[in-house]
Parts: C-alpha cells; sequence; structure tokens
C-alpha cells in the first residue's frame, strides 16, 4: 500500500524522501506543473522588503538574481520551506513566519511595529500567477504599499500516471496527500477522467489546510484530515493518524 503525493515537482520528490524514511511507500502524481514567466526586472526599484508565499517564486528567478540589489533587501517568506529556497537564492536577511499567507501578513506588521521595517517604503511580492489569497490588498488595507511581481505559473496536469491509475483500481493507494488546493482541484479532475473518481475518493484525504479539505469534501471525500498547522510534519501527523 502506497501514499500518493500530488505536490508538484521537484517538492514532491523531497516529499516522497521523507515519507520513504518514515517506512511508507510512496507513489508520486504532480497535479501541477512549473513554468517560469518573464520577469520584469525593477530591482533598482526603491524597496524595503520583498516578500515570497512560496519557494517556486524565487526557484523561477534565481539564475537572474546574482548580484541583484535584491538580495541585500529584507525577504519575508511564508514558511521555513520557502525561507530555505531564499537563502539558497543569496538572500542573507530572510525573516520566516513559519505560518500561512495571514500569518506572513501579521509577521510583516509586527515588523513596523518593532521598527525593523519601513511602511513607507513599497514591497516587493514575489508571486505566481494564480493567489489563494490577495495579500497585496490584505497589506494595503494596514497601509502598505505592495507591487506584485509574477515569476511562475502552476499548470493543471489533466492525466494520471498510468501506474497511479494501476494502482487505483487495485486498492494499492493507502491515502492522498494534497497541499494546494489548485492541486487538490487538478487531482479530482484527474480521477474522474480515469474514472477511479469512487475509489480515490473513498481513501484518505491528508490536506495542509482547511481550504484544501473543503475542496475535497465538496467533491465528495469523506474520510478528510486537515494538518494542525500549515506544514509538512503536521501534515504527517495527520497522515499517520489517518493511516494506524
Amino acid at each position: 500500500m502506497a501514499i500518493l503525493v500530488t505536490r508538484p515537482l521537484p517538492d514532491g520528490a523531497t516529499t516522497a524522501t521523507a515519507l520513504r524514511a518514515k517506512g511508507f511507500a510512496v507513489l508520486l502524481a504532480p497535479m501541477l506543473r512549473f513554468e517560469p514567466v518573464a520577469f520584469q526586472d525593477d530591482s533598482d526599484a526603491p524597496y524595503g522588503a520583498v516578500i515570497v508565499t512560496s519557494a517556486n517564486a524565487l526557484r523561477a528567478i534565481e539564475p537572474r538574481l546574482s548580484g541583484s540589489p535584491l538580495l541585500k533587501l529584507p525577504l519575508f517568506a511564508v514558511g521555513e520551506h520557502t525561507a530555505d529556497a531564499a537563502r539558497a537564492a543569496g538572500f542573507a536577511k530572510v525573516v520566516s513566519a513559519d505560518s500561512d499567507a495571514a500569518g506572513l501578513r501579521e509577521r510583516i506588521v509586527a515588523s513596523v511595529k518593532a521598527k525593523t521595517l519601513k511602511k513607507t517604503s513599497p514591497l516587493l511580492y514575489l508571486a505566481g500567477a494564480d493567489l489563494a489569497r490577495d495579500l497585496p490588498a490584505e497589506l494595503g488595507e494596514r497601509g502598505f504599499t505592495v507591487v506584485t511581481q509574477t515569476t511562475y505559473r502552476m499548470v493543471a496536469i489533466r492525466n494520471l500516471p498510468e501506474e497511479t491509475r494501476e494502482a487505483f483500481a487495485a486498492d494499492e493507494v493507502e491515502a492522498v496527500l494534497h497541499y494546494s488546493r489548485r492541486s487538490a482541484r487538478a487531482f479530482i479532475e484527474a480521477v474522474r477522467g480515469a474514472g477511479v473518481e469512487i475509489s480515490a475518493l473513498s481513501l484518505p484525504q491528508c490536506c495542509l489546510s482547511a481550504g484544501i479539505a473543503t475542496v475535497v469534501r465538496d467533491a465528495g471525500a469523506s474520510r478528510v484530515v486537515v494538518a494542525s498547522s500549515p506544514d509538512e510534519g503536521a501534515l504527517f501527523m495527520a497522515l499517520e493518524s489517518a493511516t494506524p
């Protein structure tokens, strides 16, 4: 019996390695494909800090960051995984909210109160083409100016890998891991297209957030568990509780 990881590559491969280290068999079925977007380099603009909610936003432009003035700015990352990607890209002043987008927003607000960040300087948000929430608008309501630069898009993969279809047909999948609402929607469309929707949605669906859980519940899944916090360690704990 295997755990199905729907997370896009290359992060999905990292997740698979971590699961195997815990003794799980793993199947990879990435439901989204990463594509960089042409980056408009305005790094000479007077930004006060950089905001990032996904490591993919940094992967997309990392080759162009060498020597960039952006590397000298504070970077606010949504969590430690994204913070690690920022450090690898060359950012020296990295602050991790260790939370979700709402937590990141509050961390930025707290930095102004602590006088480590000036609200008068615009913030550069390196983002994906499809945003789960409007973080710039939320910060705008707090008096910040946010400039959004789209650096990548995630494209839905329509079909399940043949190995995954066969595993569902043979009842060889134990649970499914979901990391985003978009990948969860793509998964649902893919299992419907493959004719394995009933068997796929009857399994435990382990979700990184309540928003993702809503997507799979609305599709008909009844065995849904949600991580206690939006990080992979908590998701693995949810998986272990669902697969005793």
